[in-house]
């Protein structure tokens, strides 16, 4: 399952951990903004980790790096931002925060940060890369006037190829899926998506 934007809603994480249980879900990634502007988000991993699932998170642009270090040190939960994990078959990578917010990354840093990730997992043949900010040149940029995309996240997608790119962001694109090139990009929002790769 991934999920994003739960802006610190407990019950919104509980009600999404029975699903993923009640689905056999193994592995949560969540896309960011697990906090509504840096405050304590106590709790918020935990209806996972007691169902014994697997949680890989990036933070969005409401979370700091503090709170990000300190999420995967209380939840011994893999934070992504400039790394990656093969699960089974599969390379997870991923870059977080965005182009607006709490340490803000400009476009090229995206970029960077994404290839920089990608490199230990390259040699996968199933990849799939997690960030918070949507691309640009997708349909999810049409559904807001006020959260730019990230062109540094089109430009991997384009040069990467993952097979699977999630993202949040755009509360008003959740459940939205396009592609790129080969690659499905999905806007996987507070309810979630579940996949099987």
């Amino acid at each position: 399952m991934s999920c994003s934007d739960l802006h610190g809603d407990r019950s919104l994480a509980e009600r999404l951990a029975k699903r993923a249980e009640q689905e056999g879900v193994e592995l949560v990634i969540m896309c960011g903004d697990l906090t509504f502007f840096d405050e304590e988000p106590k709790g918020i991993m935990q209806p996972f980790l007691k169902r014994k699932q697997k949680v890989l998170f990036v933070p969005g642009n409401h979370d700091s790096h503090a709170t990000a270090s300190v999420l995967a040190h209380e939840y011994k939960a893999k934070n992504l931002h400039g790394y990656s994990v093969r699960y089974e078959d599969i390379g997870i990578f991923g870059c977080g925060k965005a182009n607006i917010g709490f340490e803000a990354l400009d476009e090229d840093e995206i970029a960077a940060t994404l290839r920089k990730a990608h490199e230990h997992i390259s040699y996968l043949s199933k990849k799939i890369m997690v960030t918070h900010v949507h691309p640009s040149g997708t349909s999810a940029e049409k559904m807001t006037r006020f959260l730019a995309p990230s062109p540094g996240v089109r430009r991997a997608i384009e040069e990467l190829q993952p097979d699977i790119a999630f993202c949040g962001h755009v509360h008003e694109a959740e459940g939205l899926e396009e592609r790129i090139g080969k690659t499905r990009v999905i806007n996987v929002g507070r309810r979630g998506f579940i996949f099987e790769i």
